[in-house]
């Protein structure tokens, strides 16, 4: 009964917006987003589609790169021209904005569709601000993935999943003789501190992990995990191939796709492409968190909704919101851009094997925040930074670089 009437009053404030619709302008909102791959952009279309069957008009502004999204968002919103709607990170990098009061909440969308029994507390609460709902969860998303083509691992007589990281090298060596890349390394900083921190999760553990991002904790237990994360990543380094620096997840994920390489260190949206080339998880390719590790780091997106003085944009941001956490829209969007429903109510019968392992993992609480959620965008900036000098060997050893590793949390 309670989840028919909550169901009705969705019908109720659903048919509010199209009576606005209908009575004369339509919602219309800007959105902005850095979802240009294949399978993002297929994954928006699932939001956008429904956005438009409600009687809203959308209007896309796609920049390719979330950091280049991300300088162009704070750009409008110095400017006082922001958009209706940004695709953005749950976590602090909301958290400046949300705390000058640039967003708009949206309390009653939130109340109506019953957002608190069916989202996982720690996002709402990531979600909220002061008592106030403002950020509209869309999927989260597992960053600790390994994924390899089945045709090359094939190739190269690797007939089961490593289970260690000894395993996984000597699978990496096997890649390497058959003439393959071992691993399809995506060049840019973002990505290589993402493989760091899947590496890390494996040494250090779950309350290792929070101890070391939340707690900024520095004891020798700490130290040590981040010495053998750095030694495990340098390791990786001599599996790569030429072209890697600079290159784009997704055409490190072509790469699977296409059997030139055995495999990526990758967040759970690189099945995406491989659903947009037509390929089948569990079939095609294999997906595993990496070796050694006791769950996933994760992070989540959402929808946030800045303020821009204009009620006709603010019906907008209620009605995409709204359409952000429909359930059936979660589940289209998941399918499509490689995710895990936000809303923990949803059928995920419809999920693939590796986004099954995410929502047991997610469930089970066996996860750990992105550092977007946890840390400053000038922290991120700034580890960003360190693995990426330590990755093209501005570091000469892993002793040396852990010192400077705790020096950049601070």
């Amino acid at each position: 009964m309670k989840n028919r009437m909550m169901l009705f009053l969705a019908g109720v404030a659903c048919a509010g917006f199209l009576t606005t619709a209908e009575a004369g302008n339509k919602p219309t909102i800007e959105v902005l987003s850095s979802w240009t791959s294949g399978g993002e952009a297929a994954a928006l279309n699932v939001i956008k589609t429904e956005y438009e069957k409600r009687g809203g008009v959308w209007k896309d502004s796609s920049i390719a790169g979330f950091g280049a999204a991300d300088a162009a968002f704070q750009n409008r919103m110095v400017a006082g021209d922001p958009p209706g709607a940004k695709q953005g990170i749950i976590g602090l990098a909301a958290a400046d904005f949300l705390k000058q009061g640039l967003f708009n909440p949206i309390d009653d969308i939130a109340t109506n569709g019953n957002w608190a029994g069916v989202l996982p507390k720690s996002l709402l609460d990531l979600a909220s601000y002061d008592g106030h709902v403002y950020l509209a969860p869309i999927g989260a998303h597992g960053e600790s993935w390994m994924f390899y083509s089945k045709d090359a691992f094939q190739k190269a007589g690797i007939e089961a999943e490593p289970k260690t990281w000894d395993e996984l090298f000597a699978g990496l060596d096997k890649l390497k003789a058959a003439g393959l890349v071992p691993v399809a390394w995506g060049g840019q900083p973002w990505q290589q501190t993402k493989v760091f921190n899947m590496i890390l999760l494996s040494q250090v553990g779950i309350d290792g992990f929070l101890k070391i991002y939340v707690d900024k904790d520095t004891s020798d237990a700490s130290r040590e995990g981040v010495r053998k994360t750095l030694q495990i990543l340098g390791k990786l380094h001599g599996y790569v191939d030429e072209g890697a620096s600079g290159r784009n997840w997704n055409d490190a994920t072509a790469m699977l796709i296409t059997a030139k390489a055995g495999v990526q260190f990758m967040g759970d949206w690189a099945k995406g492409e491989f659903t947009v080339a037509g390929k089948e998880a569990g079939k095609d390719y294999g997906c595993m968190i990496v070796p050694e590790s006791p769950g996933m780091v994760y992070i989540a997106d959402s929808f946030y909704l800045p303020k821009t003085g204009n009620a006709e944009t603010d019906t907008a941001q209620k009605l995409i919101a709204d359409v952000a956490m429909d359930p059936a829209v979660q589940v289209d969007f998941a399918l499509k851009k490689g995710s895990v429903p936000a809303r923990s109510d949803v059928d995920t019968s419809k999920l693939d094997v590796c986004a099954q392992k995410g929502v047991d993992l997610m469930r089970a609480g066996a996860i750990v925040p992105d550092q977007a959620i946890v840390l400053t965008p000038q922290q991120v900036g700034a580890l960003d930074d360190f693995v990426d000098e330590y990755w093209n060997g501005s570091f000469n050893d892993a002793d040396a670089a852990t010192t400077n590793f705790f020096t950049v949390l601070q």
